[in-house]
């Protein structure tokens, strides 16, 4: 098959972002066919090649804050929606790469479907082939299906909740300080969180989430 030079810099685009080469058959296998969003055709993630653990699933979470908030624990490559009953939504995510991780509070000020991507200042700087921007819904947009924005105090972080079009990059740090997610799960939290959503990044939190919800089973006397 014959790639036109804008194809092959496209397709390093995305391998630059996430930091994975793999072979065009073996992330063939990461896919199940297709389906529309908003008029829009994308590939479905073969979910049956994931790895459980990654998969959308609502567990036992206890917190501190508010229900509604998002939390994100960068270590263990989770994001959590803080459901009712001390329960959360929970996604399995990719994150930074080592010298791009960043932790805070944000909140989610725009949301956007399947969104135009154009690459930051100092990502060009980096790789000063990448193009001004990629369109939304094109194949080669490594924003996905949805994009998210992370503001802090009403300015920008540069940083958003977004889909994927390497679904093999879940799990692990791939970004350059995203949070990617699957686009089936990137179209879920879209219609879950409100703009305005509190957001809080953590360098990891499960550890001490897990000890919090013993020490809430003991002292309500649940069983251990």
């Amino acid at each position: 098959m014959h790639l036109t030079r804008r194809q092959i810099l496209l397709g390093g685009i995305a391998l630059s972002v996430a930091g994975t080469v793999e072979s065009e058959a073996a992330s063939a296998d990461w896919f199940a066919g297709t389906a529309v969003d908003n008029g829009v055709t994308y590939k479905r993630t073969n979910f049956a090649k994931v790895n459980p653990k990654w998969r959308r699933q609502v567990v036992k979470y206890y917190s501190t804050e508010p229900i509604g908030t998002v939390v994100i624990d960068t270590k263990h490559h989770f994001l959590y929606l803080i459901n009712e009953n001390k329960t959360a939504f929970r996604y399995g995510v990719g994150v930074g790469k080592e010298g791009f991780q960043w932790f805070g509070r944000s909140t989610v000020d725009r949301k956007a479907l399947w969104p135009k991507w154009t690459p930051p200042p100092e990502m060009i700087k980096r790789h000063p082939d990448l193009p001004a921007s990629v369109a939304g819904g094109s194949p080669s947009n490594p924003l996905g299906a949805r994009a998210m924005y992370l503001h802090r105090d009403g300015s920008d972080t540069g940083y958003r909740f977004h889909g994927t079009i390497q679904p093999w990059s879940i799990g692990t740090d791939a970004s350059s300080g995203c949070i990617r997610m699957f686009n089936e799960d990137a179209i879920d939290l879209y219609q879950r969180i409100p703009v305005g959503t509190a957001v809080q990044v953590l360098e990891h939190i499960a550890d001490q989430a897990d000890r919090a919800m013993q020490l809430a089973d003991v002292d309500s006397g649940a069983p251990q």
